[in-house]
């Protein structure tokens, strides 16, 4: 299978988009312009060591006014690419001064970069108000964003090293399957598929979200060690069990690289307390104050 990584193919306006990057990188560094190198939560390790991104690390300036400028531009809201125009423009090099391809950044280490863009941004305590679940109540929040750190990865569980390739047997059927984590350019491969279709079925008065089989056939590098994608679309359309999809979805949650982002929660009024997930709103990247 040529290029598990990445299917997309730059266009012009990227290439001169990346010449761009590499021009203010070099500004950057010639102003001393004050960055910080975070950690990925793949550690490198699941891209291939000739990947500027096999450093494990991203090299991230902080945001100013211009950065500003992309937050607040409504053609971007509307089209959904703010935040990842955003995160491009403060990334700098791989820790070691090389340009890296965005698109080739599998979620977890995105996730990380997030993280690091709102810190870098406004600082570390997010204001949010948080639904307690015991009482219903809103209550008001500052979290601490440092606080959220990578998942523990070795690269164990991928087939080989350096590759992004994953092996699970389903518990029911016993069908085995390969996977790879999501990538940029997979996850807008997903967005684009899953748009044209559900387009299409509103024509037809069909208004079921076909997101999570587009999502399973990008995934799905083989079954049964047939790559075919005519095979592997079949499979998930009338063969995988929805226990086995299931399984496979909390494994691959399990495996693969990320930044924990689980927060506890302590509610005000009981007292009691339980582990949530960090809640975002639209303050995260537009704070009010």
């Amino acid at each position: 299978m040529k290029d598990l990584q990445d299917d997309y193919q730059m266009s012009n306006a990227e290439a001169v988009e990346q010449l761009k990057k590499a021009h203010e990188a070099k500004q950057v560094s010639d102003y001393k312009f004050p960055t910080e190198v975070i950690d990925l939560p793949s550690r490198g390790l699941i891209y291939p060591q000739d990947n500027p991104l096999s450093s494990g690390k991203v090299e991230m300036k902080y945001m100013t006014a211009k950065e500003e400028d992309i937050l607040t531009t409504q053609s971007y809201i509307k089209d959904g690419s703010v935040l990842d125009r955003l995160f491009q423009a403060l990334i700098i090099s791989n820790g070691e001064g090389k340009a890296i391809k965005y698109v080739d950044l599998v979620t977890g280490d995105k996730n990380a970069i997030m993280i690091a863009a709102r810190v870098l941004g406004y600082g570390k305590d997010y204001e949010v108000e948080v639904e307690d679940p015991y009482s219903g109540n809103k209550q008001s929040e500052t979290i601490d964003l440092t606080q959220f750190e990578n998942k523990e990865y070795d690269g164990s569980s991928q087939i080989a090293p350096h590759t992004n390739e994953f092996s699970f047997k389903l518990p029911r059927s016993e069908r085995e399957i390969t996977f790879m984590a999501m990538t940029e350019s997979k996850e807008r491969k997903v967005k684009h598929e899953s748009d044209a279709v559900n387009k299409a079925n509103r024509k037809m008065k069909d208004t079921t979200s076909r997101e999570l089989t587009t999502r399973l056939k990008t995934m799905i590098l083989s079954v049964d060690g047939d790559s075919t994608p005519s095979y592997i679309n079949n499979f998930v359309d009338n063969e995988l069990f929805a226990v086995d999809s299931k399984a496979l979805r909390a494994y691959i949650n399990k495996v693969i690289p990320d930044i924990d982002l689980t927060w506890e929660f302590v509610s005000e009024e009981t007292g009691e307390g339980r582990g949530m997930q960090l809640p975002m709103d639209v303050t995260f990247f537009w704070p009010s104050t």
